[in-house]
This record gives C-alpha cells, sequence and structure tokens, in this order.
C-alpha cells in the first residue's frame, strides 16, 4: 500500500506541467501551441525567455529530487515494506514518466531529461557515490551543448552514456535496470528530434536571442 501509494505521489508530483502554468501565467498563452509545442525547459526557453525557461528547468528537475529524497524517505518512515534503493528508483522513474506523460495535459508533456536530472540528484543526496555519475553527466552534456548548441543531441548522447556509467562503475541492479529504462525513455521521447537532426533541420539554441 504505501509502495504503491509512493509511485503514485511521484507521479503526480512529476505530471506537474511547470512550463505550461508558466505560459498561462508570465504571458497568458498554451506553450504547446508555441515553438516545438513541447511542454518542457528547451521550448520554454524559446517561447518564454532566458529567465522562465531557467526556472522551468530548476522546478522540473526539483520534481524528480522531492520524489527520490522527499516522498520515498515519507514512505520509509511510516514503514514502507520495501528496499530503500528500490523505492527511491521508483519514485525516481515515477517522476520521469509523469512528467513525459502527465495526467493534467491529456498524457502529453516534457522529453524527461531536466526530471531525470532531477532523480539523479535525489539519488545522489542519499548514495555519495552516485555524485561522480552526477558530475559526468553534467560535463558530458554540457560539453555536447557547448559544441553543438542543439539541446536535443546533448540530452540524447547523455541518455546513451546514462546506463554505461551505472555498468562501468558496477552499480547495484536497480540502479542499472533504472538507467537502462530512463536512457530508452528519453531516447523514443526524442525521436521527432533526431528525425529532424538526420534533416539537418533541428535548431539550435542561442541564449543571446532570449530574453
Amino acid at each position: 500500500m504505501l509502495l504503491s501509494l509512493g509511485i503514485l505521489l511521484s507521479y503526480l508530483v512529476g505530471s506537474i506541467p511547470t512550463a505550461y502554468i508558466f505560459g498561462k501565467i508570465a504571458k497568458g498563452i498554451d506553450i504547446r501551441k508555441y515553438g516545438s509545442g513541447n511542454v518542457g525547459a528547451t521550448n520554454a526557453f524559446r517561447v518564454l525567455g532566458k529567465r522562465m525557461g531557467i526556472s522551468v528547468l530548476a522546478l522540473d528537475a526539483l520534481k524528480g529530487v522531492v520524489c527520490v529524497a522527499g516522498i520515498a524517505d515519507y514512505c520509509l518512515k511510516l514503514g514502507a515494506p520495501v528496499d530503500e534503493l528500490v523505492l527511491r528508483v521508483l519514485c525516481g522513474v515515477a517522476a520521469v514518466v509523469g512528467h513525459s506523460l502527465t495526467i493534467f495535459l491529456r498524457f502529453k508533456g516534457g522529453k524527461g531529461m531536466a526530471t531525470t536530472l532531477g532523480v539523479l540528484i535525489g539519488l545522489a543526496l542519499k548514495f555519495p557515490a552516485l555524485k561522480l555519475i552526477l558530475l559526468a553527466e553534467v560535463l558530458l552534456w554540457l560539453i555536447v551543448f557547448m559544441l553543438s548548441k542543439i539541446v536535443s543531441l546533448a540530452s540524447i548522447v547523455s541518455a546513451v552514456f546514462f546506463p554505461i556509467f551505472f555498468i562501468i562503475l558496477k552499480q547495484p541492479l536497480p540502479l542499472i535496470s533504472a538507467s537502462l529504462c530512463l536512457s530508452s525513455f528519453i531516447i523514443i521521447r526524442h525521436k521527432p528530434n533526431i528525425i529532424r537532426m538526420l534533416q539537418n533541420k533541428e535548431p539550435r539554441l542561442n541564449f543571446k536571442k532570449s530574453k
């Protein structure tokens, strides 16, 4: 019962459509009708500006942290009969699924990268050995983005290496399994971006144009 509650709450927290809410409050628009139509941080950068984009990114990541380090903690304190690592992993995965398939927008949400980052941050807070993977993922994303200025490419490359880092550092099976699932999920969610990149039509993010 507590396990199911934790997963459900994590899904609902992950489902909060941050970019959609910011679009409505800041500019009175439905962000799904502008830019790429995606309800994520990258489209928020393009449509709402740099400040809003950074806010959306931070809050989308925070959702992952809250689920892994907050909701999971609460369930454990209540005596959830499940391994701590497994519970945190399940709450994290539920948060990412909620962000990408939000119940509040007819199961259409973001790509999941920001919330996955938040999940990794939450796990690193509880299991310090994962800080190295967190650092490697952030650096890899930044390097690819700085070279290409294409957010989707940086996200896809980071997603590909996500499970590889866990395998190389010989992490527990639940973490490797979760990393494989999240990696596959993020790559699948980026299918339209992959097609545009193959056609050389994927837009680059220009911070100078973002207000």
